[in-house]
């Protein structure tokens, strides 16, 4: 098992990113570095391996691990796995808890890890309790009551927003024995740093913001302590498992790593500028950002976040759901998607994806915001709101 440090060298984040964690190719110079494609690695004469480490690409990958260094030091963390998708990294660590124990999940989350973790769960003799995690003492009862094995954060959730306070359930899960994993997606790393508030695994989908472009599937998991049992088993789940990411994806997010902070940058400075526009819009009911002084849990949102508050937020359309859908017919420059992270600004009428039962509300759009020109995207939905 390969180990990742923290930032030892000094550098800035944006600095990092820029050089890909690491400058140039020693082997041939390149600025760029190569896409391994082999998937085996030869011996000499004695059997023993030409480059020691190197056996089967499943595991070992030079450009897997220079990504995943990087990574490990955007978090603050010891170590990194990436996956083929989010889910496939959500999937790993879900599979720490072993038949017989307790998953307290967060509620009102992303709708594929609710799903994943509700079958998975029920297949193999998982106790799995859904709580409002914003509500730290209604959360903090449910744990003391459920005792359970791992406590599972997404932070800010989707497509609700909600902010958990990751550094006083991380205390909680202490005194309790249970570990701590937090989904940070639609964060990223340059805003939230999960770990550092206490947190043992946090989690992105590499899909997103961390690539940036809408080109790939990817996942990646970073623990606080590579040294741990269950550090341990999501490794060799990886591994054993197959659930690797291709050498050309791995290269394309490395790739878009490069940009992430200029990305962020101006994502964020979007997502802020919409959001004080569509709350002082007479057709919005609401806006849902852990930017605004008006959204809940403002105040822990700015004590927990550096940098911004991310750009992704959901506005709740004064009507029902044939005006919430006009509006995302109507807008031009917004793309009608599902994702977030990339780009391009997307906008996504959640209900229907997630359909009856789901407890989305019907007027409610998912907006991605990209790095287009602020005043485009404003322009865009002041046309589309002038629909309904």
């Amino acid at each position: 098992m390969s180990k990742s440090t923290s930032n030892t060298t000094g550098l800035h984040a944006d600095s990092l990113l820029a050089h890909a964690g690491g400058g140039f190719d020693p082997t041939t110079g390149a600025v760029v570095p190569p896409i391994q494609t082999a998937t085996t690695f030869v011996r000499d004469e004695d059997y023993e391996l030409v480059n020691p480490g190197y056996i089967y690409s499943r595991d070992s990958n030079a450009l897997y691990q220079k990504t995943e260094r990087l990574i490990a030091a955007l978090e603050e963390g010891e170590d990194s796995r990436l996956f083929s998708s989010g889910m496939a990294a959500v999937a790993a660590v879900a599979r720490s808890v072993r038949p017989g124990g307790t998953l307290l999940a967060q509620s009102g989350i992303y709708w594929g890890t609710t799903l994943f973790l509700r079958k998975h769960c029920a297949r193999n003799n998982i106790a799995l309790v859904e709580a409002d995690a914003s509500d730290l003492d209604a959360f903090h009862d449910e744990m003391s009551v459920t005792r359970p094995d791992l406590v599972w954060l997404e932070v800010p959730s989707n497509p609700f927003l909600k902010i958990a306070d990751i550094q006083k359930i991380s205390e909680l899960c202490r005194q309790s024995g249970a570990r701590l994993a937090v989904d940070a997606t639609a964060a990223t790393p340059l805003i939230l740093k999960p770990l550092a508030l206490g947190a043992d695994l946090v989690m992105h989908s590499a899909t997103k913001a961390l690539n940036g472009h809408s080109d790939l599937l990817g996942g990646v998991v970073t623990t606080a302590d590579a040294s741990t049992d269950t550090w341990t088993f999501i490794c060799e789940e990886r591994q054993n498992a197959g659930a690797v990411l291709g050498s050309f994806e791995t290269w394309l997010l490395l790739r878009g790593l490069r940009t992430l902070s200029l990305r962020v940058e101006r994502m964020n400075k979007n997502a802020m500028a919409l959001a004080e526009y569509l709350e002082a819009h007479s057709k919005i009911d609401a806006v849902l950002y852990p930017g605004l002084a008006s959204h809940a849990q403002h105040e822990l949102a700015k004590a927990q976040m550096t940098g911004g508050f991310g750009s992704l937020m959901s506005v709740l359309v004064k009507g029902g759901k044939a005006d919430a859908l006009k509006v995302a017919g109507a807008l031009d420059v917004f793309q009608r998607a599902t994702s977030l992270g990339g780009t391009e600004s997307l906008v996504e009428h959640r209900f229907t994806i997630e359909g009856e039962g789901s407890g989305i509300p019907e007027n409610l759009l998912r907006l991605s915001l990209g790095i287009e020109h602020c005043g485009d995207l404003i322009a865009d939905f002041d046309q589309a709101l002038a629909a309904i």
